[in-house]
C-alpha cells in the first residue's frame, strides 16, 4: 500500500470546497453520477477507434448499491476506469480533472464529442460532504489490474492493488454518523431518498441509473384471507434519460406536454400555452416553457420563487434561475438546457455572463411574441391569463418611468364604457370618433362605480368611449405613458376636457354665488365655477393643473408622508334645483347657505372618491337641516 499526501494547495482547496463551494450536501450524488457518465462517454468514444473496447452503448449503465450494515453507498459504472497513475493524478490533485484534459484533447481535434465531457475536477470531492471516508476501486480499459484509492479527506490518501472483474469504477462512500441532527446522513443509505435525488438532479443523464428497490410480495403459503407480506428487491431504472425537450417534436402531442407539466410542476390545471425553443448561434440552448392555466398556489406570497429550471447538458444546476425571466413574465414555468453555460466551481450557480443574458433576451422576445399571438388568435385564453397575471405585466410596463412601454403596451387590457369586454389600446384608438382628440379614462374600484360618475355625462353625450382603470396601478398609466399612437391620455376628472363646442358657461349672474361658496370653503378648493359637463347631477370636482386625483389617491396609499394633493375645482350645475336652492338661501338665509355649500363640497368629494375630512361633522351638518 502506498501512502500519499495531498499537496498543500489541494488540502486547503478541499477544506474550502467542503465548507464553502456547495450549499446543498445532497448534490454529491449529482456530481458522482455525472463523473460516472463522463467515464462511460470516454470509453464509448474510445471504442469508435479501438475494436478491443467491448462496451456497447446498450450495455452502459450506472449502478447504485446500498450496503446498509456497513452504512455505505456505492456508485458503480462500466466506464473507462483509471489505473494507478490516473488515480494519483485525478484524485490526488484537486481540480486536476481528467475529464477536462480529455475535453481539451477532443477540442483540439474539433470533435463534437467534447461537449459530453465534464469541466471540473472538484466534483468528486463533494463526496466528503456526506462521507467520512471515500474508497475508489477502479480498473482501466485495456488493463487487467485494478487499484483501490482511499482517503478520509484529511491529510492524504492511499493507493493499493485490488481486484475488479470488469472495467469500470466503484466509488464507495462510508456515510457519516448522524450526530446532532437526526437523520441528516442516514437518508443516504435509504432507497427512496436516493431515488428522489436521482430524479431531481440526474434524471436526464444519458445512461440508465439503476438500483435494487424493495417491493412488497405475498409470502408463499400465506392465507388469501389474511395474506402476509415480505420485501422483494427488484432492479429499477430511476432516470428517464431523454428529456422531453430533447425529443423530436414530431414524436410528441400536446397531451404529452400537458401531462409533463402537471406532473413535473405538481399543477392540477393544464397550461394555456406550450412554448418550445431550440436556438443555435452565439449560445446554444433548448427551452420548454409553459404559460400556466392557473396561478401557482403560492404566486402572491413571499414563498414564490420566480425563474426557470436550468440544466447544463442534461444535468440540473439550478432549481430557479430568476435571471432568465424578466419581471413581467415571472409567472412562466419551464426548463432551459444549454451546453454552453459558464458554470461556477460547484455547478450550483451560473455566472452572470453573456450566455445568460443572451438566453434571457431570446426568451423574453419569444414569450412576448407568444402572448401577442394569443391575444390576436385566442382572446378567451389571453383574457384568462390577463385576469391572473395582467397586473404583473402592467407594473413592469410602468416601472422605471415606463422604460418598457414600447415592448409591453400592446399587451395591456382595459375595461371600457363600450360594454364590449376588455380592449387593447389599439382597439380603443381604432374605435375613436373622428373629432376625438384624447384617450379619455376614469379611475374607480369597479366599472359600476365609474359609470355613476357625473363627470362622464358630457363625454357620454358625445359618444366618446372611456377607458375604465380599475387597478391601483392604472392611475399611473396616463402619467407614465403620456400618449398612445399620437393620442394623449386625459382624465375624465380633469378641469379641462379639451372639448370644442362645450356648453357655454352662464353669464355673470352667478359670480356672487361662486364667490360666496369659495369664501365658505376657503382653501379646500382652488376655484368655484359653473360646470360645462354636468346634466343630471348638481356638483362635481375636477382637478386643476398639476397632479390628478388619481395620482393623489395613489400617493396617499403608497407615500402618505409626501402630502401630495391635487388642486380642487368645484363645478356647480347652475341648472340643477339644488344650486337654485343654494342661491335663494344665500340671499335669504346665509347661515343655511353656508351649510349647503359644505354639503355640496363633501358630496363632490365622495363622488370623486376622495376622503371626507370630517365624516361625523358631515352627518351632523345634514341632521341640522331637518
Amino acid at each position: 500500500m502506498k501512502q500519499y499526501e495531498f499537496q498543500a494547495s489541494s488540502r486547503r482547496l478541499l477544506e474550502l470546497m467542503i465548507h464553502s463551494v456547495y450549499t446543498k450536501p445532497e448534490v454529491f450524488l449529482r456530481e458522482l453520477i455525472s463523473n460516472a457518465s463522463d467515464a462511460i462517454d470516454k470509453r464509448l468514444y474510445l471504442g469508435l477507434t479501438d475494436d478491443s473496447v467491448r462496451l456497447r452503448r446498450e450495455d452502459a449503465e450506472i449502478r447504485l448499491t446500498l450496503d446498509k450494515p456497513n452504512r455505505c453507498l456505492i456508485i458503480s459504472d462500466n466506464g473507462i476506469g483509471m489505473n494507478e497513475q490516473e488515480l494519483q493524478d485525478n484524485l490526488g490533485v484537486i481540480a486536476q480533472s481528467g475529464s477536462q484534459r480529455f475535453r481539451e484533447a477532443l477540442e483540439a481535434e474539433q470533435s463534437t464529442a467534447a461537449e459530453l465531457i465534464g469541466q471540473f475536477g472538484v466534483g468528486f470531492y463533494s463526496a466528503f460532504l456526506v462521507a467520512d471516508r471515500v474508497t475508489v476501486l477502479s480498473r482501466r480499459e485495456g488493463e487487467s489490474r485494478a487499484f483501490r484509492w482511499s482517503s478520509d479527506g484529511a491529510e492524504g490518501y492511499t493507493i493499493e492493488p485490488a481486484e475488479r472483474a470488469e472495467v469500470g469504477t466503484d466509488v464507495i462512500l462510508h456515510i457519516r454518523p448522524d450526530g446532532k441532527e437526526a437523520d441528516r446522513y442516514s437518508r443516504y443509505v435509504r432507497e427512496y431518498p436516493i431515488y428522489k435525488l436521482v430524479r431531481q438532479y440526474s434524471d436526464y443523464i444519458r445512461f440508465p441509473i439503476r438500483m435494487l428497490m424493495p417491493q412488497p410480495k405475498i409470502k408463499e403459503g400465506s392465507s388469501p384471507e389474511h395474506p402476509e407480506f415480505e420485501e422483494e428487491f427488484v432492479l429499477e431504472t430511476f432516470n428517464t434519460m431523454t428529456p422531453i425537450w430533447q425529443r423530436p417534436k414530431g414524436e410528441l402531442k400536446r397531451k404529452d406536454y400537458d401531462e409533463y407539466y402537471q406532473a413535473h410542476f405538481n399543477e392540477p390545471v393544464a397550461p394555456l400555452r406550450v412554448v418550445t425553443v431550440s436556438a443555435e448561434g452565439a449560445v446554444r440552448f433548448k427551452a420548454l416553457l409553459f404559460i400556466p392555466g392557473a396561478a401557482p398556489r403560492d404566486y402572491r406570497t413571499d414563498a414564490f420563487a420566480p425563474g426557470l429550471e436550468l440544466y447544463a447538458s442534461g444535468v440540473k444546476v439550478m432549481d430557479r434561475c430568476a435571471a432568465l425571466l424578466p419581471e413581467e413574465f415571472a409567472f412562466v414555468r419551464g426548463i432551459v438546457d444549454s451546453p454552453d453555460l459558464s458554470l461556477n466551481l460547484s455547478r450550483e450557480l451560473v455566472q452572470q455572463d453573456r450566455q445568460v443574458q443572451l438566453i434571457a433576451g431570446s426568451l423574453e422576445k419569444k414569450i412576448r411574441a407568444v402572448l401577442d399571438r394569443m391575444l390576436r388568435e385566442d382572446r378567451k385564453s389571453y383574457e384568462k391569463l390577463w385576469r391572473m397575471f395582467g397586473l404583473d405585466i402592467k407594473i413592469a410596463a410602468l416601472d422605471n418611468y415606463a422604460a418598457k412601454k414600447e415592448q409591453l403596451q400592446e399587451l395591456l387590457l382595459f375595461a371600457t364604457s363600450a360594454g364590449l369586454g376588455m380592449c387593447t389600446l389599439a382597439e380603443y384608438v381604432g374605435r375613436m370618433k373622428p373629432d376625438q382628440k384624447y384617450i379619455y379614462y376614469a379611475v374607480g374600484p369597479s366599472a359600476r362605480r365609474i359609470e355613476q360618475l357625473p363627470q362622464l355625462e358630457l363625454l357620454k353625450d358625445r359618444g366618446y368611449e372611456i377607458l375604465y382603470c380599475l387597478d391601483r396601478t392604472d392611475q399611473l398609466v396616463a402619467d407614465m405613458f403620456r400618449d398612445y399612437a399620437g393620442k394623449p391620455f386625459r382624465s375624465a376628472a380633469d378641469g379641462d376636457l379639451g372639448l370644442e363646442g362645450a356648453r357655454p358657461k352662464p353669464d355673470k349672474a352667478w359670480e356672487k354665488t361662486f364667490e360666496f361658496v369659495k369664501d365658505c370653503l376657503g382653501d379646500k378648493v382652488t376655484e368655484v365655477t359653473a360646470s360645462s359637463r354636468l346634466k343630471d347631477h348638481p356638483v362635481c370636482l375636477s382637478a386643476g393643473k398639476g397632479i390628478s386625483f388619481d395620482m393623489e389617491r395613489y400617493f396617499t396609499a403608497t407615500s402618505p408622508q409626501m402630502g401630495m394633493r391635487a388642486k380642487r375645482i368645484l363645478e356647480l350645475n347652475v341648472a340643477h334645483p339644488a344650486i337654485g336652492a343654494l342661491e335663494r338661501a344665500r340671499q335669504q338665509d346665509p347661515e343655511r347657505a353656508k351649510k349647503y355649500a359644505q354639503i355640496l363640497y363633501n358630496q363632490a368629494c365622495m363622488i370623486a372618491g376622495l376622503p371626507i375630512e370630517d365624516p361625523s361633522g358631515y352627518t351632523d351638518l345634514l341632521c341640522s337641516l331637518w
